[in-house]
């Protein structure tokens, strides 16, 4: 994460100042390399709105698209946050034991 940028979001309520999600975007090529909610902050909109944000930079460096390569247990959520699935990323072994689904993000331009 030291060499990407990363952004995090922090409780404002009962969790007031602890990170409740983070994500890291590599630049070049523009990758979402990291979104993580901690467990008991999910289902509470904090991963929609760190993908919101991620589409917010994205526009703002002019692109048009973020690509995503997921975790096998978030496929759902990016699925569900609006990613288009455009692939598979192959096992790497032993850095990366096995495939993982790759998604994109579209940004408009709202």
């Amino acid at each position: 994460m030291e060499a990407h940028r990363a952004f995090a979001a922090v409780g404002a309520d009962e969790h007031g100042g602890r990170v409740l999600g983070f994500y890291s975007l590599v630049l070049a090529p523009l990758e979402l390399d990291l979104l993580f909610v901690a467990d008991e902050a999910q289902g509470r909109g904090i991963g929609r709105l760190l993908v919101a944000h991620v589409q917010s930079e994205a526009r703002a460096a002019g692109l048009d698209r973020v690509k995503v390569v997921s975790h096998l247990p978030a496929e759902g959520f990016y699925h569900r946050a609006g990613a288009v699935r455009t692939g598979t990323a192959y096992a790497n072994p032993p850095a990366v034991p096995w495939d993982r689904p790759e998604f994109e993000f579209r940004v408009s331009s709202e």
